[in-house]
């Protein structure tokens, strides 16, 4: 951690003069404005509603207790859904996708541990049966 030389601050070159370039009317201060968040609907009201619309007032919904791991799902998208077969059925899935009454290739996903499919990606062109 490297510091500055005390004999190249501005402190040097301001000793002696009355208030070290903050101005004689408008002072420095402590706090002018006060601290942290307020007067935002007050003396800063401006810039809260320039500069942060909706920050007042209440969104959405109010929920007493919440469980969030009720909710919660383990996801796979549709580029990684391929990957879920094993080598030899995907080979076999490959080879038979056009011909009318061969077999199709069943992605079980909630044998991998997955409860929901997103749709990122793409799938190859062949008909497929997602559990």
């Amino acid at each position: 951690k490297e510091t500055m030389t005390h004999r190249l601050r501005k402190v040097r070159k301001l000793r002696g003069h009355v208030s070290h370039g903050q101005g004689r009317i408008g002072k420095h201060r402590k706090h002018p404005a006060g601290r942290g968040k307020a007067g935002g609907q007050h003396h800063q009201r401006i810039n809260f509603f320039k500069y942060h619309p909706g920050h007042f007032g209440k969104h959405g919904k109010k929920t007493f207790r919440v469980h969030r791991n009720r909710d919660w799902t383990t996801s796979v998208n549709l580029d990684k859904l391929w990957t879920l077969l094993s080598e030899n059925a995907r080979t076999e899935g490959l080879a038979n996708a056009g011909k009318k009454g061969s077999a199709v290739p069943v992605i079980d996903v909630t044998k991998c541990g997955f409860q929901k499919v997103l749709g990122r990606g793409r799938l190859p062109n062949i008909p497929v049966i997602v559990r």
